[in-house]
């Protein structure tokens, strides 16, 4: 089974003043097709992102619910409702949020004022790790343990269960490798499951794994949708100590009776918080409900919603819980709104970046079609762009990220569906063309710049209203 990814409708967006203060306001949807019609990115803002479907598998549509905003009146604010997911067992009602406009803006972020100073209680030596472990580890450039590393190892190395709060770019990936990596090397027949959202992110995870791993004789076998399933069938024929994937395609495998959980000894829900919110719950569920019992389960998550309190409720022993997010993203990333009149608003893009210190830059649009169709645009204007949407091939994505992260160019057009998978140092900007969905897929985006102890700065499109 191959994960796809589709579309949701396009709404338009608008900006008007209310005795000083500007609120969002929006206009009624239009369908995907008329979207493609008018030509993707004209003025206003669209609103969707990709998401994944199971398709012929009895899972149930995953495409994501419709979010209706209107105007509140005076409060600067715009107010979202959107109805919970349809798919197997839904009809738990609707949910409002109320979104403060104000927050799109942060000229003052507090982590370039004063940045936060870790001392760690431990170094990579005095883990108790394997000896050739620990030289690996310091070999690859690690000598000083990241919070959520220093805090969570010793937890995992004792066999207990944990949950790790953390934002992305806080070293997470190597905090739970490292010690899955030292537990294996003891015992070779361990064999650990790790879930992600994305292609991307599983992908990150294997070349960490392959890395850190030099020399021991231990195997991987990344499972994710998009690509040819064949050898990743033949992959998981042979001895694996770790088997990287995302949930759909995982779920496929287990179904065709080629991968086995009944031996899985650890299973690891990396941003399981984006997981959840891309309609993979009920396949994590039905994934971890053939593993055994006395597995040990690490939990990964940047928030902390309902869903996921009652994932770790069924399936979590006794967990110790470890966060380690230092600051708001919302208070550390400089911010701001980047004004446009409706019949201009990929001139003011161009314009916007003819500013060089917009050095290494994301944007951010709604739908598949639109995006690489701003990439096409930028590039005929001489600015050096890239796209990764969900209509491009795994291939295509990897050469396309790649190609961004060598510096070859300048600028990434990306839909939501790769805000997550998406972990390049040094991104100077992050420019939300399009309005995200949800104000949490806004934080998820800016989250691409001012990672660690880097400085950057998310700039919003908002349209000007007569």
């Amino acid at each position: 089974m191959n994960q796809s990814e589709h579309r949701s409708s396009r709404t338009g967006s608008s900006v008007r003043q209310n005795n000083g203060r500007k609120s969002f306001t929006r206009s009624s949807d239009r369908s995907p097709s008329t979207s493609s019609r008018s030509g993707g990115f004209r003025g206003g803002s669209s609103f969707g992102t990709d998401r994944p479907r199971h398709i012929n598998s009895g899972r149930g549509d995953a495409s994501r619910p419709q979010h209706n905003f209107r105007n509140t009146g005076n409060r600067g604010s715009f107010q979202s409702s959107r109805p919970q997911s349809g798919r197997s067992g839904g009809g738990r009602g609707r949910f409002q949020k109320t979104f403060d406009v104000s927050k799109f803006i942060n000229k003052n972020p507090v982590q370039n004022a004063e940045p936060e100073v870790y001392t760690p209680t431990h170094k990579f030596t005095e883990f108790g790790l394997d000896k050739k472990l620990a030289f690996t580890v310091t070999s690859a450039g690690l000598t000083i343990p990241s919070p959520i590393q220093d805090q969570i190892i010793p937890h995992i190395l004792e066999g207990r269960d944990v949950i790790g709060l953390a934002n992305t770019g806080t070293g997470k990936t190597a905090a739970f490798l490292i010690p899955l990596i030292d537990k294996t090397m003891r015992e070779y027949n361990r064999q650990t499951l790790i879930l992600t959202p994305t292609r991307e992110l599983a992908i990150q995870i294997e070349a960490e794994f392959r890395k850190l791993s030099t020399g021991f004789k231990l195997y991987a076998t990344v499972c994710v949708g998009g690509t040819n399933i064949r050898p990743q069938i033949q992959g998981l024929k042979r001895k694996n100590h770790f088997v990287i994937g995302t949930p759909g395609r995982v779920l496929d495998l287990i179904e065709r009776g080629v991968l086995d959980t009944s031996k899985i000894t650890t299973v690891v829900l990396d941003e399981a918080d984006r997981m959840l919110d891309m309609g993979f719950i009920h396949d994590i569920r039905k994934i971890l409900s053939g593993v055994p019992p006395e597995k040990e389960t690490l939990f990964f998550s940047a928030t902390m919603s309902d869903d996921i309190k009652l994932l770790i409720n069924d399936f979590l022993r006794n967990p110790v819980t470890i966060s380690v997010k230092k600051s708001d993203t919302m208070s550390s990333i400089e911010q701001d709104v980047v004004m446009f009149h409706h019949s201009r608003k990929f001139e003011t893009l161009i314009e916007l970046l003819t500013d060089q210190s917009l050095k290494r830059v994301i944007i951010f649009g709604a739908m598949k079609h639109s995006v690489e169709k701003l990439a096409q645009q930028l590039i005929a204007h001489k600015i050096s762009s890239e796209s990764i949407h969900g209509n491009k091939s795994h291939q295509q994505r990897q050469r396309s990220l790649k190609r961004f992260k060598d510096s070859q160019v300048r600028v990434l057009v990306a839909t939501d569906v790769a805000a997550r998978g998406i972990h390049v140092d040094n991104v100077s900007h992050v420019i939300n063309y399009d309005l995200p969905a949800t104000y949490e897929d806004y934080i998820h985006r800016i989250g691409r710049t001012g990672r660690g102890k880097e400085s950057g700065k998310a700039l919003t499109f908002v349209e000007e209203h007569a």
